[in-house]
Formats: structure tokens, sequence, C-alpha cells
């Protein structure tokens, strides 16, 4: 059973950056493809970004595209996502991700999520 933590969000200005990181447990991380999703007060969860089990393929969603770069390191266990021109819009809770499968994680239906990290971005 895979175990998600994530790390990195804070209160950061518009147009700055930061890093989330999402640590998962040993077992069987390689086998997951892991997925960055984010949900603001209010709105419902929508998808930031994905990457596949070997890292050979990404996708990330329009609203991000150009600024967020999701990255991962199997060795390490660990799944990033590197946000930068942080917009005050990009304000939402973030959660980590992992589906063994490449379309759930897509569609929004991951076997496991982690806890979230809070990211505040100001005007």
């Amino acid at each position: 059973q895979v175990q998600l933590v994530e790390s990195g969000g804070g209160l950061v200005q518009a147009g700055g950056s930061l890093r989330l990181s999402c640590a998962a447990s040993v077992r069987t991380f390689s086998s997951y493809t892991m997925g960055w999703f984010r949900q603001a007060p209010g709105k419902e969860r929508e998808f930031v970004a994905a990457i596949s089990w070997s890292g050979g393929s990404t996708w990330h969603a329009d609203s991000v595209k150009g600024r967020f770069t999701v990255s991962r390191d199997n060795a390490k266990n660990t799944v990033y996502l590197r946000m930068d021109s942080l917009k005050p819009e990009d304000t939402a809770a973030y959660y980590c991700a992992a589906d063994r499968l490449v379309s759930s994680v897509l569609n929004g239906y991951p076997e496991v999520w982690g806890q979230g990290t809070l990211v505040t971005v100001s005007s």
C-alpha cells in the first residue's frame, strides 16, 4: 500500500516560485502514475499535472502549462511540482495522487491521495 506525504507549500507573492514534493512509501512507487490536483474553497477539485511511471510522459492542465512542471525521481520515491510565475488564482490546497492507471489519474479518480499542502499566492 502506497502512502503519500506532500510538502513545500506556503505563502508566496505573485510571480514567485515554489516546489512541491510528494514522498511516497517505498512499496511499488515506480508502478504508479503520479498526479497533482488542487482545490480552492468553494471550487471543485481540478487536475493540475501528471507523470507516467517511467517519467517519459507528462501532462499539464492548460491553466498551468508553461508555468508548472511535474517530474519524478523513482530512486527517491518522490514526485515534484515546480511552480513558477505563480498567480493569485493558483491559491489552493494541492494534493498528490497515485494510481496504477494513467487514465484514472487524468480523469481525477486516483487510488491514493495525499493529505495536501496549502499554497497561498498574494498579489
